[in-house]
């Protein structure tokens, strides 16, 4: 045995033999970790140069959709704003729809859709890849939802009958430099900004008492039709905070259907006299016993309040009255003298003209039209000249005091405060918050 080994030493293993021995050793003790990876490997020393390389195409059928979907895949969606002035045939261009189409429709019953056409208005169409027409689809100034489709032998017009909902929508918001400017930063409409100042009417001058930093907060209904807004509805309550001081009303339906405002206790907000005869204007001139004339250039006592407007501004009635007297008299120009009751009278002088049906013995309303601002008469420019009589004696419009309202009967304030309590808790809640909208 030790004379093997001393051969073993004095013949070594050749060098290449060692190496390949190395390389079992190192492969055996690799297989545990790789498993059968060597039955996919390459032979060492192999030249894959010399491996030819063989490029295959083949042709791949993909699936074809329903003939359905195919249709429906090729319809396109249109949707336009009506143009000032535009027709039904030029809208339907605007649309894609081809000419053959347009002309088409337009031939057969189309008619009462041109009439609804209105500014703004928006219009929905699916058009084909084509130009033809499948569908059209526009809200009427009625108010119904009118439908075009097409159809084996043309067009069908479906007029279902419009949809309304009404949507209570809450406002709040503060002045910095007039009401519509504020109203318009709280996406107020101005039929409800409107709306707001003549209910507070009998209790603000908005012209006069406006002031930097007053809020406001107001519940009121919006109608839709069809999902679109289609128009302002009621004031259910509003809030009003001037120079600190906090004016609120509700709206009441008495037992008999009758709907008017009233504050917090009962009193009435829509009988009485409105502060101004104009919804927004400025004092120019007041009530004077001795002014210098501005045509005449003497003294003379002045027995009104001007009031400066832009020709054609809205003159209201300050209170329900019976005209007395509607036309041309002197100075004065054109004319109107409402007979209230409690012996007071209100003239509306200088006007341009007259409200339509306006004459003498005629009842008016509170807030009703009477006339439009002018310069008849003696007058150096477009104004209003108001003035106020108890007895046939002038007295100053700022400073007088007013005919009340009656508060709302004892026998119906538990019926007011139910029905109203829902709204003056949501007024609670919008005051003092920085909420600009909320539907």
């Amino acid at each position: 045995m030790q004379q093997q080994k001393l051969e073993s030493l004095t013949h070594p293993t050749p060098p290449l033999k060692r190496k390949l021995s190395m390389r079992g050793v190192l492969i055996a003790a690799l297989l545990p970790l790789f498993g059968m990876v060597t039955a996919y490997g390459i032979a060492p020393d192999t030249d894959t140069r010399d491996i030819p390389v063989q490029t295959l195409i083949e042709n791949l059928a993909l699936p074809q959709p329903p003939a359905d979907q195919t249709q429906a895949a090729q319809v396109f969606h249109h949707e336009e704003k009506v143009l000032p002035g535009e027709t039904l045939g030029a809208l339907l261009t605007r649309l894609g729809v081809s000419q053959q189409d347009n002309a088409l429709l337009l031939g057969q019953s189309a008619a009462q859709i041109g009439r609804s056409l209105r500014s703004g208005q928006r219009v929905m169409a699916d058009v084909s890849e084509e130009g033809g027409l499948q569908e059209l689809r526009l809200t009427g100034s009625d108010g119904a939802l009118y439908r075009i489709s097409r159809q084996a032998d043309g067009f069908v017009l479906d007029q279902p009958q419009a949809v309304h909902e009404s949507r209570i929508v809450m406002r709040s918001g503060h002045i910095e430099s007039s009401l519509f400017a504020a109203t318009d930063a709280a996406n107020l409409p101005d039929s409800v900004a409107v709306k707001l100042a003549d209910i507070f009417g009998t209790q603000l001058d908005f012209r006069a008492d406006l002031r930097k930093g007053d809020t406001f907060s107001i519940i009121y209904e919006m109608d839709y039709r069809h999902g679109e807004p289609a128009g302002t509805g009621r004031i259910l309550s509003a809030e009003y905070v001037n120079a600190g001081k906090a004016y609120r009303a509700v709206l009441y339906r008495t037992a008999s259907g009758k709907e008017e405002y009233y504050g917090p206790n009962g009193e009435s907000f829509s009988k009485g006299f409105l502060r101004s005869p104009l919804e927004f204007s400025r004092i120019t001139s007041g009530f004077s016993n001795s002014r210098k004339h501005p045509v005449y250039g003497f003294h003379r006592r002045h027995t009104g309040t001007d009031f400066g407007a832009p020709t054609g501004a809205r003159v209201r009635a300050v209170g329900d009255a019976v005209v007395s007297f509607a036309g041309r008299k002197g100075g004065y120009g054109n004319l109107v003298i409402l007979r209230h009751s409690n012996g007071f009278e209100t003239y509306y002088a200088h006007l341009n003209g007259f409200a339509k049906g306006l004459r003498r013995g005629a009842s008016v309303g509170q807030g009703q039209l009477i006339g439009y601002v002018g310069a008849t008469g003696t007058a150096t420019g477009p104004h209003l000249h108001y003035e106020v009589r108890i007895g046939g004696q002038p007295r100053n419009p700022v400073t007088v005091k007013l005919p009340g309202s009656p508060p709302l009967p004892a026998a119906q304030r538990a019926r007011f405060n139910e029905q109203t309590a829902i709204w003056t808790q949501r007024l609670d809640q919008l005051r003092g918050t920085n909420l600009a909208a909320l539907d």
